[in-house]
């Protein structure tokens, strides 16, 4: 199997939704294996970098069918290591599928471990860390590592996930100064869901460090907005460097088999010809047009500017799609 570090500046498509024209950021076109938030959180390990010469394990953890788990699987293939992969549970019927993340990563040789209690047991977790969460436990597991292992968080929550996302950030107020959308009074504003903010933060942080005016906006995927203004915390405690959380009118559930999801991303394939993730990409656009509508005034519309982030994940569409159409056969 082929697999290249390669990175390139990934385009910019001018699309039309909901009356609203967006700027959509191509960062799934950006390489096969690390397309999208992962090709740039992990953009510095991509490099030949003389402190890595020691690494013989990759380890880190998450959900079965992260991006992340299908990114690091690359990145440990592509640099001669093993990649010891933590999670809660396989669900059995995951269990021997060559689709998506989990099995494009176990084709990749990816160790993926399920934390029973005898592992627990085995890695010195004591029983009131057991009942805490995987990050918890993780968190605790990698003081232990030895100095041949390389340890990255939860989807790439990590400092040195900066210098990936700062060259996203270079690349997006060029654009926009090549563009001449800097011109007064228009405002710039590009959008994107997160897991762990990890993108949106160091996005917004380089702009403000750099007295660039683009405004980050996202939304919560996996907890509320206490959780993501926790993750952001952990990297960055300076407030005034943290993207704008949108608010919705709508509760969402991480994972959930929603079918208003799927319309709505069925309904984004048809207009743009563009194939989002089927995770993130449904909730971040619910969150997008419910905002769009309050630019509906024609002078804030017209004087605003709007990008999205496509943060790739297609891979893990292999198996929400047909996991879509076992539960709503009727919308197929």
């Amino acid at each position: 199997m082929k697999i290249t570090a390669a990175l390139s500046v990934s385009p910019i498509e001018i699309i039309s939704v909901a009356g609203q024209k967006i700027y959509i950021k191509r960062d799934d076109l950006l390489n096969t294996h690390f397309s999208g938030n992962k090709a740039r959180k992990f953009a510095y390990y991509l490099q030949n970098n003389q402190d890595l010469d020691s690494i013989t394990h990759l380890v880190s953890y998450g959900s079965i069918q992260a991006n992340s788990l299908y990114s690091l699987a690359a990145l440990a293939y592509l640099k001669g290591w093993q990649l010891d992969y933590y999670v809660n549970r396989i669900p059995s019927w995951l269990k021997g599928s060559t689709l998506g993340n989990y099995g494009q990563a176990v084709a990749l040789g990816a160790n993926i471990i399920e934390l029973d209690d005898a592992l627990l047991d085995s890695m010195n977790i004591n029983s009131k860390v057991k009942t805490e969460n995987l990050d918890s436990i993780m968190t605790l597991f990698s003081k232990s590592l030895s100095n041949n292992n390389l340890f990255i968080p939860e989807g790439g929550r990590h400092s040195l996930a900066q210098i990936g996302i700062n060259t996203l950030a270079q690349e997006i107020s060029d654009y926009c100064l090549n563009h001449g959308l800097f011109s007064h009074p228009n405002k710039i504003q590009i959008m994107l869901p997160s897991g762990t903010g990890t993108t949106a933060l160091f996005l917004q942080t380089w702009f403000k460090e750099n007295n660039i005016s683009i405004e980050v906006l996202t939304c919560p995927c996996v907890g509320d907005d206490s959780y993501l203004q926790q993750q952001f915390y952990q990297l960055n405690t300076n407030k005034s460097h943290w993207p704008t959380i949108l608010k919705s009118n709508k509760k969402f559930h991480f994972a959930k088999l929603e079918k208003s999801h799927y319309q709505l991303w069925q309904q984004l394939l048809q207009e743009t010809k563009i194939e989002f993730d089927l995770l993130y990409d449904p909730i971040g656009w619910q969150y997008l047009l419910e905002y769009m509508e309050t630019l509906s005034i024609e002078e804030n519309k017209n004087s605003t500017t709007i990008f999205y982030l496509h943060q790739g994940g297609l891979v893990g569409n292999q198996t929400m799609l047909p996991r879509y159409k076992r539960k709503y056969p009727e919308i197929f």
